[in-house]
């Protein structure tokens, strides 16, 4: 008897092992975005782990409903919900928030900002969660408003703001001449609570309309502002003398539209900021334009800087620091180091001290080209090196660089690099057109993830773009039409010169006349629609000519009835054009405009480069080595002609977890995936019903692991879908 009690013994202890770590995982939420204050994206569950995750199953699925109309322009998601105390909150395509049962996906309620008003459709990443007691609440951001909804009801908090809702312009408009509300601002990215204060970024335009970005803080019971921190410095702030005085009059953007993250002890927030306006020149703001392209500590309580750290100097290529940054500890010297990670638009990463913002790593300063060949430019003539990690994207196209999948693709790829302007990555936009990477990621908004032997997770595009300028006034010149002139004025830089867009977020407006009517869309050009900010500043009758344009019932035009009223680049002083002794006014007109968002593809439609196009890359920040680097998706098309996966554009972020799993979605071809995180290797992949350009999360209730991903699609032109999936072992 003595070997079968033994038996029994051990399996009761086996038992009981297999209960308490079912105990452990009960109720691990993902109560933030990024999971935690300091945007990790990791999570030390690992019931999902490398043995068992090729048995993970569909869940639940959670169908919002949107995009099912197809009378209606399908929306992007880009939601990562956040699950807490069982419950999962997140914002549908139509930007309705919502409360579902985490362990099932049954619907607790929905609200709708939209209901009794117009819509004002835009990206969400989330939802931000507070309480205090029995207060508990879902703090979101729908079109024009910031919103407060009972947590476990979706109804509007009376006492907060205007009966649930504060406008989102509070506190924008300090020192401007004009009314802020004319200007397109809305909110992406969900924001952070510290204590009772809730800190939060913006999306802004990026053309002469754009508004300004400061970061702002608001109380989370009243609403009521409690501080703003002007990154376009107002006179007599750090700053202001980075930029011709009065810039903050007439300059937009500089803008925090990527998320932010938080060191509660330190009682500091850490972000980083976008370009500023206008994207590709800025004769009329010479100097470093701080605080744009910036890393930034802020004190939580008050919104004082603590430091800064700018990443691009007078930024010529949009390059933004597109996500928020990364929190963590690494050994460096022998010492541990609490530190601040960012990854950029242009593949590289940053290694900063959480208390100083000086670099881990050396930083140098280079030399980099300054012969603008636009009126009036002036680049700045250095610009920073981080010396470690080498970068994670390519930085800028050779000849070696160019495709070979077919001879056809080879020559094009050829015929258009040897036309450019080339041989780095700061090389100044011109007429004659540079090849450049870096305006779609790099790294992107999906943000990276660390876990705590400090390795830091991140995707990277290799997407190449073909940027070109294009002088208004020879254009305006030689416009058949005055309305195609306006055209390329007010909407070429999204939808392309030849009108022919760049997917869901810049469709093609060809033929755009069978599917909208005239008045819908003088109604969209009015107020705006999806990613598309309102062009009410454009007058009635101009707005009237733009469309007569797309509508192609619009009459030739000599050139002197061509808009001529463009001014020239010069510096601005105290409000005024040095050059013309004119006042200037918004929105501001530059001379030039880009050719739109137009990738860098050969004929067969593939990027006209060598892949990878798409990468997952494992960086070691201890020492700022990697520790891998795969292609990231695939084309089953060339997968199928014997070529290796190549890796595709991809949006959207992952997760890490303890079970030794990076789950990733963001591919074009619809895959979700897991990959072994100490190799790269897929172990696990599911073709989801629509491109989950997403970051997915993972949480446990009642002992079982989930973990899951929206499925939005409509990017890369593929379908739309409004579903999250939950994946689980049987």
């Amino acid at each position: 008897m003595k070997p079968v009690i033994s038996m029994i013994a051990l399996c009761a202890w086996f038992c009981y092992g297999c209960n308490n770590h079912k105990e452990e995982i009960k109720n691990t939420d993902w109560p933030k975005y990024g999971g935690n204050n300091f945007g990790s994206r990791y999570s030390p569950l690992d019931q999902i782990n490398k043995s068992n995750v090729n048995q993970l199953k569909v869940a639940w699925v959670y169908e919002t409903g949107d995009n099912k109309d197809t009378t209606k322009r399908p929306v992007n998601m880009q939601c990562q919900p956040i699950v807490v105390n069982g419950i999962l909150y997140g914002v549908s395509p139509r930007l309705k928030a919502f409360a579902v049962e985490a362990k099932s996906g049954k619907e607790i309620w929905r609200f709708d900002p939209f209901k009794n008003a117009d819509p004002m459709y835009h990206p969400s990443r989330g939802v931000t969660y507070w309480e205090s007691g029995n207060d508990k609440r879902i703090i979101y951001t729908a079109g024009k408003f910031i919103y407060a909804l009972d947590a476990l009801t979706g109804k509007l908090i009376d006492g907060f703001g205007d009966h649930g809702k504060v406008d989102l312009y509070t506190g924008l408009g300090e020192g401007l001449d004009h009314d802020v509300h004319q200007q397109y601002v809305t909110q992406t990215t969900p924001g952070v609570v510290y204590k009772n204060i809730y800190i939060m970024g913006t999306m802004a335009t990026e053309s002469g309309d754009a508004a300004p970005g400061p970061v702002r803080a608001f109380d989370v019971v009243t609403g009521k502002l409690k501080w703003v921190f002007h990154t376009i410095p107002l006179p007599g702030e750090y700053g202001y003398d980075t930029w011709p005085p009065g810039a903050y009059k007439y300059m937009g953007g500089a803008n925090n539209w990527s998320g932010l993250t938080l060191d509660e002890k330190r009682g500091t927030v850490y972000l980083g900021t976008g370009s500023p306006s206008v994207d590709y020149y800025g004769a009329t703001r010479p100097g470093t334009n701080l605080f744009a392209n910036c890393v930034l500590a802020l004190d939580a309580e008050t919104g004082k800087r603590k430091w800064h750290f700018q990443t691009i100097h007078h930024d010529l290529w949009d390059r933004d620091i597109p996500a928020p940054p990364n929190l963590l500890t690494v050994k460096h010297n022998g010492k541990s180091v609490d530190a601040v990670a960012v990854s950029g638009k242009d593949g590289l990463v940053y290694v900063l001290d959480r208390d100083s913002g000086k670099p881990l790593f050396p930083v140098t300063e280079k030399p980099v080209p300054t012969d603008s060949t636009l009126k009036g430019e002036q680049p700045w003539p250095t610009q920073p090196y981080p010396s470690k990690p080498a970068p994670f994207s390519t930085q800028y196209i050779t000849e070696k660089d160019l495709t070979d999948l077919t001879p056809e693709d080879h020559q094009f790829a050829l015929n258009r690099y040897l036309t450019t302007r080339r041989g780095n990555k700061f090389m100044p936009p011109s007429k004659q057109g540079t090849i450049v990477f870096g305006i779609g990621g790099g790294a992107e908004w999906g943000g990276q993830a660390t876990d705590p032997d400090g390795i830091l997770y991140v995707n990277g595009n290799n997407m190449p773009w073909d940027l070109k300028m294009m002088d208004l006034a020879e254009y305006n010149n030689n416009a058949s039409s005055k309305g195609k002139a306006l055209f390329i004025k007010n909407c070429a830089v999204c939808h392309g010169a030849d009108r022919k867009g760049g997917g869901a977020d810049y469709p093609s407006l060809l033929n755009i006349g069978k599917k909208l009517s005239k008045d819908k869309i003088e109604n969209i050009i009015a107020s705006g629609n999806g990613r598309m900010p309102s062009f009410r500043h454009v007058s009635y009758r101009d707005r009237n000519n733009i469309i007569k344009f797309l509508l192609n019932t619009d009459t030739k035009t000599s050139a002197s009835s061509a808009p001529h009223n463009v001014p020239e680049p010069t510096m601005a002083r105290n409000g005024k054009n040095a050059g013309q002794g004119t006042e200037t006014k918004f929105p501001y007109e530059s001379p030039y405009v880009s050719n739109g968002f137009l990738q860098f593809r050969g004929p067969g439609g593939y990027p006209a480069i060598k892949p990878p196009w798409g990468t997952l890359n494992a960086i070691n920040l201890n020492t700022g080595e990697y520790v891998w680097k795969v292609p990231l998706g695939e084309h089953e098309k060339l997968t199928r002609k014997g070529i290796k996966p190549t890796g595709t554009e991809n949006h959207g972020g992952m997760v890490v977890t303890a079970g030794g799993l990076v789950f990733i979605a963001a591919t074009e071809d619809e895959m979700i995936r897991a990959f072994d995180k100490d190799n790269g290797k897929i172990i696990w992949q599911h073709k989801l019903p629509a491109g989950g350009f997403a970051t997915p999360i993972t949480y446990a209730i009642d002992g079982k692991q989930y973990v899951v991903i929206a499925a939005g699609g409509t990017r890369y032109n593929l379908k739309p879908g409004g579903s999250f999936i939950a994946f689980a072992l049987p």
